[in-house]
């Protein structure tokens, strides 16, 4: 491991493909981001936290005195500047490290940008813009206690050393590479579950379809609930049980009724579809709410709709709900309107790769 001798960015790209077998590639900036308190509206977050995984953060990080792994933000950069700055450094130049396969069919890319009037350039074009954080809230909030822990040990604390930053990899809204991918929720443990008697309760908020899929294969039954999430868009879910081998959409009737439970939230909140899914199904109807899902009892989570699916046929889940994914711009909204989404509302693929850079703070 070698430290650089001057200050320099990394220009970090990932080239991966899902399962529609289209080529995507991700390119960011890796850099150092003054830790500010959310309350100043300079970083943004947009889930809650726990507890535990902060303390354990915390620890590693008193016991190393170093970032290992990079807090994921997203900026706006309506003018295109910071990705026209850096893109002859990476379409010209062969990359600094290339790690293959690091996840499954990826590619990892890192060049060096060390060259000074280039590294003062990205600087003042990031000067004024908000960072949101996509992924590593709890990154963040422990290098926030981190960097508090140290100042207060610390008598001729300026606010210049390194403990007052954290290594973030800072990614544009519009990299045609940015990917978040739902996250589906697997139900299980409710006690004298009853499918008719749930339909029934669904015509409340819910126009209900039924689509047959008896004899579709694993692969066939995926495909067809793609299809009807790709076809009806935001404010529809599939519901399968395993049950009657069907599938069931259910398409809000108008989210004008999330008001009636958030009366105080913002709309940016309320027009979530994973708020929609918690507030009028899981914690309305199945009695799945902030306590369960506090204690982890009731739900699990998957990206695969095969394995949601599967895992439904297999018994181990009584049903799964399938969803869209949270939008960047729903992100950007409910960060700015100073909201939180649920818990696993968002998930970037693929993560960022631990250990590729190092920050060390002394």
């Amino acid at each position: 491991m070698l430290r650089e001798k001057q200050d320099c960015y990394y220009i970090y790209q990932q080239e991966f493909q899902l399962d529609n077998n289209k080529t995507y590639t991700r390119t960011g900036i890796i850099g150092l981001v003054r830790l500010e308190e959310f309350s100043k509206g300079i970083i943004l977050p947009h889930e809650n936290t726990l507890s535990k995984p902060k303390a354990d953060r915390l620890q590693l990080m008193r016991a190393c005195n170093a970032n290992f792994s990079q807090v994921f933000g997203l900026y706006d950069d309506s003018k295109q500047e910071i990705p026209t700055l850096i893109k002859d450094c990476f379409i010209n130049h062969k990359p600094d490290i290339v790690l293959e396969k690091s996840v499954v069919g990826s590619i990892e890319r890192i060049w060096i940008v060390d060259d000074a009037a280039l590294t003062q350039k990205i600087s003042e074009a990031f000067k004024g813009k908000k960072i949101y954080i996509a992924d590593g809230h709890h990154r963040y909030e422990t290098a926030l206690a981190y960097r508090d822990e140290l100042k207060s040990k610390n008598p001729n604390h300026t606010g210049k050393e390194l403990y007052n930053y954290v290594m973030m990899t800072l990614v544009d809204m519009k990299d045609p590479g940015l990917v978040v991918l739902p996250t589906h929720r697997m139900v299980n443990n409710i006690k004298n579950f009853d499918l008719d008697s749930l339909l029934e309760k669904f015509d409340k908020n819910f126009i209900v379809e039924e689509y047959k899929v008896e004899n579709y294969s694993l692969t066939k039954k995926q495909q067809t609930i793609q299809e009807i999430l790709d076809k009806m868009g935001l404010h529809t879910f599939v519901l399968y049980s395993g049950e009657r081998q069907s599938l069931y959409s259910l398409s809000l009737k108008s989210v004008d009724v999330m008001r009636e439970y958030h009366p105080n939230r913002h709309s940016s909140y309320l027009n979530l579809d994973v708020s929609i899914l918690h507030t009028l199904i899981l914690d309305e109807l199945l009695d799945i709410g902030e306590k369960e899902l506090a204690e982890q009892k009731n739900l699990e989570y998957t990206h695969s709709i095969t394995e949601g699916v599967d895992e439904v046929e297999k018994g181990n889940q009584q049903m799964t709900f399938f969803m869209s994914p949270t939008s960047v711009r729903q992100i950007q909204d409910v960060s700015l309107a100073n909201e939180k989404m649920p818990q696993k509302s968002t998930y970037f693929y693929p993560k960022l790769i631990t250990g590729l850079v190092f920050n060390k703070f002394c």
